[in-house]
């Protein structure tokens, strides 16, 4: 009996003792409020320590380890320290662009849960230890013209789809635990930086409104609905400011928004500043502007350390100033369970109980293939070209340079494996149909491929690194890169030219020969694909990046996935239907809400194998008060032979405005599978706080009264039912 309650007494002992060695400081203490805590673990900190923290948010006399940091836009890029290391092969998803056309928001979450899920692994895991639980993403960027280089990391042309899916991918990233993320999620890139090569001197001229109602929101959307509380400013200037010193991340962003925990320069944006855009002479201006404004992480190479000490010494910075910057990133580092180890934390344990690599898992693996086959839109299906029939195949001709290989972008890393489109037709076919495969026309083999072809499979489309094999040979001293080869090409720090596309020339080639063509483009953008639309009897497009590619294509072209993705963009025909390329005032004939002229593809766009009917538009009230809401119902049936997807796109009209409103504006979607025969009933609530325009003259937002026009269809142009209700004065 002695011997059991001597035992009891250093059990507890013992416990005690452990919880007073694992609780040295009172910012450990986790029943502690937040606020407290921050409070703390400031208070212990010297100067020298507060201005290391800017660069990496650590300090090791406390025992306050960083949280380290990856790209995180398609896939966790999480790359070993070490110059020249390569990075871990973990899961890379579609490239943004087509992660949007997707119109799937819950799996968009799942893929952001995935990100998220690697990440932490390859940080606690013992073989890695590679710090990486910021993850930079998702890119909530606009992509308002198809020459933007960087088209490929945006979701949309449309604030409210591109808000609503990096929404989603933020909620993946961050998980769903109240008291910690799996996860930081750092926004990109704010913001209205949608052109490339001047990026490091030019500025985004517009107004309020347009800050309000297009470029800011979808940013508003992730911050204030997705729980986002970080965010990169990009390197333009509005209205003349550099963002990196722009009074906005304070007055709007922070004050507003609540997103003031990590806010980041973009890559020497510090020297652009002074150097490009000339707004200020020295860098202790810059930091110490930018310092006071909340930004406590600047990307550099390392020296600016020297120029913040310089500022305080200079008396342009405080030490409060650092304290209050600061505040944002010790935040983070407590949501992300770095300042206790409370068993309270559901993410600490991941990768420390023996799992294998996530990235490996069927489980992973299940949603890369989802992704990349909810990307995948039908353009054009003539005849019922599609899907396919193997057992009526004999000889395949697949012909394109990219048909054999996954390109990459410049936001990728290392894949477990990568099924090309050529491996996804050889997976999908066996032994039974002959494949023949040619890279282009030299000597006439896709010609001579093509005639002896029961089909023709061309994949064109361009090449998201513009040629690059070494990123650092790619850029400029001024944040721009080279010139990329073809015109029609573009990436970061190059916008494009042209929207032709050259291979479209083999197209016409192999067509001549064999009109049973079908033309998979592989594109990071729009092109004016004008003869294909017009000859060619299937075309479907996917984007670069999804190391399920091939598989979801071969899927499609046989008919064991049904197409349902929709294009998050307006396609012209031609540059001549787009303003000049710095003309941010997007009503001026940018974009689907306010476009000029007949485009070769609408925003919301896309086919499918099954046939769907749109009956029974029901609103729940034929009035809507100023602070009321409205219910829209409507019933969707479909009416082929296939199971399939739907997007149900809704957009309002405000006829009777006063002011200039887009000619539609997208307000809910929702994508829905159906039986062959089935019918489900889709509802959207709207808020007239959505119906609300931004008055500059009063800084408020203001709801007009008058006529609403609800429009409910298959995209932006096929309305297939229309209603309306009246805002009361």
């Amino acid at each position: 009996m002695k011997n059991n309650i001597f035992i009891s007494f250093a059990l507890l002992f013992s416990s005690i003792f452990s919880l007073k060695a694992q609780q040295t400081y009172p910012f450990q203490n986790v029943d502690l409020p937040m606020e407290q805590r921050v409070d703390n673990v400031i208070s212990l900190m010297t100067l020298e320590e507060k201005v290391a923290f800017i660069f990496d948010y650590k300090v090791p006399r406390l025992n306050i380890a960083s949280p380290g940091s990856a790209e995180g836009i398609h896939q966790a890029l999480v790359k070993p320290p070490q110059m020249g290391a390569k990075p871990i092969p973990t899961t890379s998803f579609a490239q943004v662009y087509g992660m949007g056309a997707t119109w799937n928001p819950a799996l968009m979450k799942r893929a952001g849960n995935v990100m998220a899920y690697e990440a932490r692994y390859a940080t606690q895991n013992e073989k890695y230890k590679l710090s990486s639980l910021v993850l930079w993403g998702p890119t909530t960027d606009l992509a308002r013209d198809p020459r933007w280089g960087r088209n490929d990391e945006s979701y949309s042309e449309d604030s409210f789809l591109v808000g609503t899916m990096a929404t989603a991918v933020s909620k993946g990233i961050q998980g769903d635990n109240p008291n910690y993320w799996m996860a930081g999620s750092l926004l990109k890139h704010f913001f209205a930086n949608s052109n490339e090569t001047t990026r490091g001197r030019s500025s985004s001229n517009f107004d309020n409104r347009l800050m309000r109602e297009y470029y800011a929101a979808p940013f508003q959307m992730v911050f204030t609905k997705g729980g986002a509380k970080s965010y990169m400013a990009s390197y333009n200037a509005w209205n003349g400011i550099p963002m990196t010193v722009h009074p906005m991340l304070r007055d709007v962003v922070a004050k507003e928004w609540g997103a003031d925990w990590i806010i980041s320069s973009d890559f020497l944006a510090v020297d652009h500043v002074s150097n490009q855009h000339k707004y200020f002479k020295t860098k202790e201006e810059t930091v110490a502007a930018a310092i006071k404004l909340g930004m406590n992480q600047f990307l550099d190479f390392g020296g600016l350390s020297k120029n913040i000490n310089k500022a305080l010494t200079d008396k342009l910075l405080t030490e409060t100033d650092i304290e209050k910057a600061i505040r944002g990133k010790v935040k983070a580092s407590l949501k992300l369970g770095l300042l206790d180890n409370s068993d309270k934390n559901p993410y600490k344990t991941i990768g420390t109980n023996g799992e294998s690599e996530p990235w490996n898992s069927e489980k992973h693996k299940a949603v890369a293939l989802q992704v990349a086959r909810e990307s995948v839109v039908l353009l054009k299906n003539t005849n019922h070209t599609l899907p396919l029939n193997k057992g009526n195949i004999k000889t395949i001709a697949v012909i394109g340079p990219h048909a054999d290989s996954v390109l990459f972008d410049f936001y990728s890393g290392a894949t477990p494996y990568a099924i090309s489109i050529l491996q996804g037709l050889k997976n999908k076919l066996g032994s039974n149909v002959n494949i023949k495969f040619v890279p282009n026309n030299e000597y006439n083999a896709a010609v001579n491929a093509a005639k002896s072809a029961d089909y023709v499979i061309v994949v064109i489309g361009n090449d998201p690194m513009c040629g690059t094999k070494n990123l650092g040979e790619a850029f400029n001293f001024d944040s721009s890169t080279k010139e990329c080869k073809e015109c029609g090409e573009g990436r970061e720090g190059r916008d494009r030219q042209s929207l032709d596309l050259p291979a479209e020339d083999l197209v016409k080639e192999v067509f001549a020969v064999n009109p049973k063509a079908i033309v998979v483009l592989t594109s990071s953008f729009p092109y004016a694909i004008n003869w294909s639309q017009a000859h060619v009897p299937a075309i479907m497009h996917i984007t670069h990046a999804a190391q399920e590619q091939g598989t979801a294509i071969a899927d499609v072209l046989f008919g064991d996935y049904n197409p349902a993705g929709r294009l998050v963009q307006t396609w012209p025909k031609s540059l001549d239907q787009l303003p000049r390329m710095m003309d941010y005032d997007i009503t001026n004939g940018r974009t689907y809400m306010y476009f000029k002229g007949e485009p070769l593809y609408h925003f919301g766009y896309g086919l499918s194998y099954s046939t769907f009917d749109y009956a029974n538009l029901k609103l729940s009230s034929a009035t809507m008060s100023k602070n009321g809401s409205i219910t829209i119902t409507a019933d969707i049936k479909n009416t082929g032979s296939r199971d399939g997807d739907e997007v149900v796109q809704l957009y309002i009209q405000h006829p009777q405005s006063k002011i200039v409103r887009p000619i539609k504006a997208l307000k809910g979607f929702e994508r829905i599978n159906l039986k062959a025969g089935e019918t489900k009933k889709v509802t959207f609530k709207i808020d007239a706080e959505s119906l609300a325009w931004w008055n500059d003259k009063t800084a408020a937002w203001e709801v007009e009264s008058g006529s609403v026009k609800v429009l409910v269809g298959s995209s932006s142009q096929h309305i297939k039912l229309q209603n309306a209700f009246t805002v009361n004065k």
